[in-house]
């Protein structure tokens, strides 16, 4: 795929194949979305993460940050959206940030740290020590 070929996410088709956990890739994906449904071993709070959302939005898989996967449910900007992350080897250390429309949020990263900026949460995660401990559920926003 070249960049001429990707698609904006919007534009993006659901891909629904079963996919597993060594499966998820580690850069975004260009030309379609893997929906959570599509993910074996999806926890439950990851496939409820845009259930209070408007419209609902089922989550979609966006990349790897470190050890983490980085999940979304609802747009990329100018609107409510759910950043869900965790540990690819320990599901419950799942940590969220809450992105409004008009691009503030919130959300608590691994260190523990309540962060309003996506790019620190982001960075967050990036920089957790290799073994975070228990992260939680997803209530932590």
């Amino acid at each position: 795929m070249t960049v001429a070929d990707a698609l904006p996410y919007h534009q993006r088709p659901d891909d629904h194949t079963p996919v597993h956990t060594a499966d998820l890739p580690a850069t975004p994906l260009r030309d379609r979305a893997i929906p959570a449904t599509a993910w074996q071993e999806a926890p439950e709070p990851l496939l409820r993460l845009g259930e209070d959302l408007p419209g609902g939005p089922v989550a979609s898989y966006k990349r790897r940050i470190g050890p983490w996967l980085l999940w979304r449910a609802g747009p990329a900007t100018k609107a409510d959206a759910r950043y869900w992350a965790a540990r690819a080897d320990d599901l419950d250390d799942a940590w969220t940030f809450t992105l409004r429309p008009d691009g503030t949020g919130h959300g608590v990263g691994p260190s523990g740290t309540a962060h309003e900026r996506f790019r620190t949460w982001k960075e967050d995660l990036r920089d957790a020590a290799p073994s975070a401990g228990p992260g939680g559920s997803v209530d932590r926003s």
